[in-house]
């Protein structure tokens, strides 16, 4: 078990070292869409990449209808294993519409020995997302 202060500096010594191996700018929060960003999580369950819908109800339905009528595209050409929940519910209560990609495999931000993995999945799904939305952001937008 690690104290707080232990957890935070592992989180961070993460996050130094996918930079260090993954040098590159993301677009993340850069979308020029409201309310539409791509995130990467990883804690010590889990590890995922998500395009996620934050903005209000109207707002997340129209641009949820964008993405649903793109969704063969994404999951044909780019991401067959992304999943569309138009429903997503975030740790802290909030409802959110979420499309993403977990690694299938156990991972933990705490166990270093599987830090190489989820940085190539993360670099390699992410990639592709950015790549989906950069040829389709004028659809979307």
């Amino acid at each position: 078990m690690f104290s707080k202060e232990e957890s935070r500096q592992i989180r961070q010594q993460f996050w130094t070292s996918f930079g260090k191996s993954f040098p590159r700018k993301w677009i993340l929060y850069d979308t020029k869409i409201k309310g539409f960003s791509f995130k990467f999580h990883f804690d010590t369950k889990s590890a995922l990449v998500a395009l996620d819908l934050e903005d209000d109800l109207e707002n997340r339905i129209t641009y949820w209808e964008k993405l649903q009528a793109l969704k063969s595209i994404l999951q044909n050409e780019y991401l067959p294993e992304a999943i569309f929940e138009e429903e997503y519910f975030l740790d802290n209560g909030k409802e959110i519409s979420r499309i993403y990609i977990p690694l299938t495999q156990k991972v933990s931000i705490h166990n270093k020995n599987t830090w190489q993995e989820v940085m190539v999945f993360f670099n390699t799904n992410m990639s592709l997302f950015e790549a989906f939305f950069e040829e389709y952001k004028e659809v979307i937008k």
